[in-house]
């Protein structure tokens, strides 16, 4: 059995002395495992780091194996991570998302939105927006999508502005309002609607939003809860726009 793939590293248990049991994300493979020889080595340290992508072979005599996997550097993204917070909590989140994922379930739509993340780490203003993207689409490719595609109350398609953090379905601005308490802000963004970059008040709505249901629908269930630096991201970030940073 063989195959090769572009990839992601979400993680390394070491083994042995010099080797390591590799967590990778594949972009036609899905999530999957592999021994990785040498992997403990200076000069493979240096890169062989959860959130770089890596271009892999696998091999094993059966499927069902662990199989071993060799992997070349392609983009070491993660470093450009480690001197922003933001960038890194978006990081830490990234990789505990993709870890829910079943092994050797393909998620080629899931791989090409996370690469899309991890080449904007250098960009703190923009990722956070990214990962509230993601996480849509995770939901979605999971099986625990938003219903944002009418107004649950009214049918109407236009001007959708809140989300039942029970149901998950959207509501029009309208017909929400009596309720905005209890309802959760819909970005345009998410949507697609609108023009231009979402706002930074946006952004932090979005993540709120995807992280509400991210844990009540994929982590919780699973007896885990949302990275820490995840939870306080958006926190995060409103301050960061009271400082207007």
């Amino acid at each position: 059995m063989h195959w090769a793939d572009d990839i992601i590293i979400l993680g390394l248990r070491p083994h042995g002395e010099n080797h390591a049991i590799a967590d990778i994300f594949a972009h036609s493979h899905g999530r999957w495992r592999g021994m990785v020889h040498g992997a403990r080595s200076k000069a493979k340290r240096a890169w062989l780091q959860p959130g770089n992508l890596a271009r892999a072979e696998w091999r094993a005599r059966t499927a069902d194996q662990l199989g071993t996997l060799k992997l070349e550097p392609l983009a070491q993204t993660a470093a450009t991570a480690l001197h922003d917070s933001r960038a890194l909590a978006v990081l830490q989140a990234l990789l505990a998302e993709l870890g829910l994922c079943a092994e050797r379930a393909a998620h080629a739509n899931l791989f090409d939105g996370a690469r899309l993340v991890l080449e904007h780490l250098h960009v703190p203003d923009i990722c956070p927006a990214l990962l509230a993207r993601f996480e849509l689409s995770l939901l979605a490719e999971l099986g625990y999508g938003l219903d944002l595609s009418r107004c649950a109350l009214t049918g109407a398609t236009q001007d959708l502005a809140w989300v039942s953090p029970k149901t998950g379905r959207a509501a029009s601005r309208a017909a929400g309002a009596p309720w905005a308490e209890k309802l959760l802000p819909l970005p345009s963004f998410l949507l697609d609607v609108g023009n231009g970059e979402p706002s930074p008040a946006e952004v932090v709505q979005a993540l709120q939003l995807t992280g509400h249901f991210l844990q009540q629908r994929l982590f919780a269930p699973r007896g885990r809860d949302l990275p820490a630096m995840r939870q306080r991201l958006p926190q995060t970030l409103q301050q960061d726009l009271q400082k207007g940073v």
